[in-house]
């Protein structure tokens, strides 16, 4: 029978990378009936200046799983992040990206082998924030001056770190539940309780209570900071890293540096009942229509589909066929080149080609 996904193309970049993936999941012959429905930036005027109308929303609810194509989000100004958008409405409380090294990524590193799970729904990153002249930022200058709080200066801009014990608890459960289904072996606790008492203090408490009832994973803390450089100096001692939105946000990339970058960088959101794929980099809308862009993130998230799918002789024959194209060197975009430059780079589509005639062989 059929899977039934909600995909969605995107903008900028996001529908030709989403087309390419549509072609080599089909390839690996798992069946699928696609639901394609809208989101971004170049659906607004025809949703109402709604850039995640209501239809696409319910389409991932009813079908339960979603293949998702960048979408783009403005800086400092705009519609607030589609993404964002999604994880709130959703409730994709557990962001999983993945960073694996690759033989033939352009990278310092070997053998790294890295899950980031992120809290998606709390923390800074939520969006809670205020200015200082507004009713509610005034308010919370009142309230925290009556409790003895050093302000900041009067023109400033306020953010709420909201981390709830149940918002805690339920992405560390999805950890080492994550740890045992896929044979991971350590689950690490990041955050900043040395200096964030009460928010990433909880964070810590929480965490390691949830380690108590899984003992059969080995558990482990570190400051965020700290986690950086052990990241950067001996990243090979690490495993699952779960970690605060915001936090999350930003040592996700780290990692995904450190195996050649965001263009090999998959991810995905859970929640309950409901899971959306995604790759983690942006939509990069100034090479719309260019066929360029490199398309194996978006596929590398398709292949994080099909095993949340069951379909695990399906992901691993994707796989192996994307490491195979990456070792080889030969049928990939210029960005997995030695050389940015080099002329024998391919296209969007070309990436396509050569994997749906792998799979087909």
């Amino acid at each position: 029978m059929a899977h039934r996904v909600t995909l969605i193309p995107g903008d900028g970049t996001g529908p030709e990378l989403t087309e390419a993936t549509r072609r080599v999941l089909e390839a690996t012959g798992v069946a699928f009936e696609w639901d394609v429905q809208p989101a971004g930036a170049d659906v607004m005027a025809a949703h109402g200046g709604n850039p995640l109308p209501d239809e696409t929303l319910e389409s991932i609810r009813r079908n339960g799983v979603a293949l998702k194509g960048p979408i783009t989000t403005p800086v400092g100004d705009g519609f607030r992040s589609v993404n964002v958008a999604l994880r709130k409405e959703l409730d994709l409380y557990a962001q999983v990206r993945p960073c694996k090294t690759y033989e033939g990524v352009r990278t310092r590193y070997e053998d790294v082998d890295l899950v980031i799970v992120r809290e998606t729904t709390e923390d800074i990153y939520a969006g809670i924030e205020f200015e200082h002249g507004t009713p509610d930022g005034v308010a919370l200058i009142d309230w925290l001056t009556a409790h003895g709080q050093t302000l900041p200066q009067p023109d400033s801009g306020i953010s709420i770190k909201p981390i709830s014990v149940s918002g805690t608890r339920r992405v560390f459960e999805f950890a080492f539940d994550y740890a045992r289904k896929m044979g991971r072996h350590k689950v690490t606790s990041v955050h900043k309780a040395n200096i964030m008492k009460f928010t990433d203090g909880l964070w810590l408490r929480e965490s390691r209570a949830v380690a108590e009832q899984n003992t059969d994973v080995e558990f482990e803390d570190r400051i965020a900071d700290n986690m950086c450089m052990q990241l950067v100096q001996r990243p090979e001692e690490y495993d699952v890293l779960v970690l605060p939105n915001l936090y999350g946000d930003i040592i996700s990339d780290l990692a995904a540096g450190l195996v050649g970058g965001l263009g090999v960088a998959p991810g995905a959101n859970f929640g309950k009942g409901v899971a959306v794929f995604e790759p983690t980099h942006g939509s990069a809308p100034k090479y719309a229509g260019q066929n360029k862009m490199n398309p194996l993130a978006q596929m590398l998230s398709g292949m994080l589909m099909l095993r949340h799918l069951d379909e695990h002789d399906a992901a691993a024959r994707l796989e192996n066929a994307i490491a195979d194209l990456i070792r080889e060197g030969k049928s990939v975009t210029y960005d997995m080149k030695p050389h940015r430059d080099d002329p024998t780079a391919v296209g969007t589509s070309d990436v396509a080609d050569a994997l749906v005639d792998k799979l087909q062989q």
